[in-house]
Parts: structure tokens; sequence; C-alpha cells
């Protein structure tokens, strides 16, 4: 019956770490793109833009430490983006 259990349980666990591993979301700032109209003036985001913000969520750290895409990444039009998209900006 305990052997049953820790087989039980570690299956569990494996299942788990299975689904986290192929949520993975994998960092390509070219899925911003449809941000750029919105980062670069003043229109307002696509629907697209921001569901690429939420995805691209976990990536914006990494971006951030890019001196290439930092001074896009960081710019306030961006972090309006963000907000508007309902996106809070990390704290790297």
């Amino acid at each position: 019956m305990k052997a049953a259990h820790i087989a039980l349980c570690t299956l569990v666990v494996l299942l788990v770490a299975e689904v986290q591993v192929s949520m993975a979301v994998t960092c390509s700032p070219v899925q911003l793109s449809s941000c750029v109209s919105a980062i670069t003036s003043s229109t307002p985001p696509s629907n697209l833009c921001c569901s690429k913000i939420k995805e691209q969520k976990p990536c914006l750290c990494k971006y951030l430490k890019n001196p290439n895409l930092k001074k896009f990444v960081d710019s306030p039009n961006a972090r309006k983006v963000a907000s508007t998209c309902g996106t809070p900006f990390p704290r790297c």
C-alpha cells in the first residue's frame, strides 16, 4: 500500500513537471512586432499586441538586459502599452 502511494505521488509529480515544460514560453522579441506602432507612437495597442505582451511577459527581464532591446522595452511608451494591456511591468 505504501509503495503504491509513493508510486502515485511520483507519477503526479512527473505529470506536473511535464505540463510545466510544455507551457514554457519561447522568448523571441520578434513576437512583440505587433506592438511596434504602439510603443513608438501614441496609437493604442492592438488585441494581438496585448496577447503577445502577456505571452512574452516571462521574457521581459531578459529583454531588459539586452542593450539593443532595452531602449524599446524600457521606454515610457512600452510601460504604457503594458499597462493598457493589463500586464504589470516586471521588476527585475
